[in-house]
């Protein structure tokens, strides 16, 4: 949406932000208001990137994708692979481990302040 800023939160429980980028199997998407109220979209799926300490290119580049109309992710943790790979493709990366809603008040004030620009579609 025009105005908003999509983001992806991972979380294993749907309250906290509590999931590291490359383990999560999927992320809550949300869109924030300028007014810095949010509305959670889905649940999307996507493909897991860690396991048993091995990382695959493939799975980062589909998890990218799929987080393609996202202007940002909102993490515990993420590997700097990861990260290089999201900024590459104009998705900002936050790690803040916190209750969900107060992680994304404190990202709508961010974003308000900042005047974060929210990608071209």
């Amino acid at each position: 949406m025009k105005g908003n800023w999509r983001v992806a939160v991972a979380s294993l429980d749907g309250k906290v932000v509590n999931e590291h980028f490359g383990r999560a199997k999927e992320f809550l998407i949300v869109d924030i208001a300028p007014d810095g109220t949010y509305t959670f979209l889905e649940k999307r799926p996507v493909a897991r990137l860690c396991m048993s300490g091995d990382h695959s290119q493939e799975s980062l580049e589909a998890t990218v994708s799929a987080l393609g109309d996202c202007a940002a992710v909102l993490v515990s943790r993420i590997g700097i692979t990861a990260k290089r790979a999201l900024e590459k493709n104009r998705i900002s990366v936050f790690e803040q481990p916190d209750l969900i809603d107060s992680a994304l008040s404190k990202l709508a004030k961010y974003f308000a302040k900042t005047n974060f620009t929210v990608p071209e579609e």
